[in-house]
């Protein structure tokens, strides 16, 4: 019964259900660290759980999350409406179970992107279900664009915006003096956007216990990559030392990344810490991982 053990004492657990970025790449060189496209699970006090984007990972999850029904209450918070980050939404079993109340917020685009597959403009969409025919109660908050979303009564979800093609936004939650930090498709760029420069997310992530973020590039890819709004990880290796966190994990590994390269990666990576004086924890993330905040 996994899917009820939450967390108590001011604690965060994060899984990670879908750790690639761009599009899903099972086979024998993404056994280590995953080949699903990006969805995490946060499980926070009060029975409170949160998912991070419904990419391919998010099948599974939904899976696990059987225990649960029929009254499943959950959060579903949408970075951004590219494709390896909702494409999963369809096959998210718990959108079929009537009394499941799923509560949606993230990107104002986020609605637009989940319905899309279901029904669009230009006909019935790329799905032989119609998102009216869903059973479970779907709720659009619209909070997290005019300010920070509370769950519960300890809980605050904080946003930043995302150097990112068409947008998006990162997530900072709060829980106790506990602090979780998760950005994907973000490129940290000294001439960002205003207000999202390196020092505006250095600051956003300034003192959290876990920094999760996009990675996924090598430094020497980005001349090439510039604009695709992914990051290199010794930039974000540089971010997460100046922003004081404790621990940093990888993320948004690129599809043709092997494990063995990903290993390479997290090795430089610890070197250089160590090197520069920090003591900070640095991993890449893996599917099926379970973090404790």
């Amino acid at each position: 019964m996994q899917a009820k053990a939450l967390v108590t004492g001011g604690m965060m657990k994060v899984k990670f259900w879908g750790t690639r970025g761009s599009i899903a790449v099972p086979g024998r060189d993404t056994i280590k660290y995953g080949g699903n496209t990006t969805c995490v699970e946060v499980m926070l006090e009060g029975d409170i759980r949160v998912i991070i984007d419904a990419g391919t990972g998010i099948r599974p999850l939904g899976e696990s999350l059987e225990p649960l029904r029929p009254n499943l209450d959950i959060y579903l918070l949408i970075t951004h409406i590219h494709w390896d980050h909702i494409l999963g939404f369809p096959f998210f079993e718990p959108v079929y179970w009537k009394n499941c109340r799923i509560n949606i917020d993230g990107a104002p685009t986020c609605m637009k992107g989940l319905r899309y597959p279901f029904d669009n403009m230009m006909g019935d969409g790329f799905f032989p279900v119609k998102f009216h025919e869903l059973n479970a109660q779907i709720n659009y908050l619209d909070r997290l664009r005019h300010g920070p979303l509370v769950l519960g009564d300890t809980v605050v979800v904080e946003k930043i915006d995302l150097q990112h093609p068409q947008g998006g936004y990162g997530f900072k939650f709060k829980q106790g003096n506990k602090t979780l930090v998760f950005i994907s498709d973000n490129e940290l760029r000294l001439d960002g956007w205003r207000g999202q420069t390196v020092k505006d997310f250095v600051r956003f992530s300034e003192g959290a216990d876990l920094l999760i973020h996009d990675s996924q590039y090598l430094p020497e890819e980005m001349e090439a990559k510039k604009g695709w709004g992914h990051s290199d990880y010794l930039t974000v290796l540089d971010t997460g030392i100046q922003a004081g966190v404790g621990r940093l994990v990888l993320f948004h590994h690129d599809p043709s990344r092997k494990d063995s390269q990903l290993d390479e990666i997290v090795a430089t990576c610890k070197k250089k810490a160590k090197e520069r004086g920090t003591s900070l924890e640095i991993d890449a993330a893996r599917e099926g991982e379970t973090i404790e905040v």
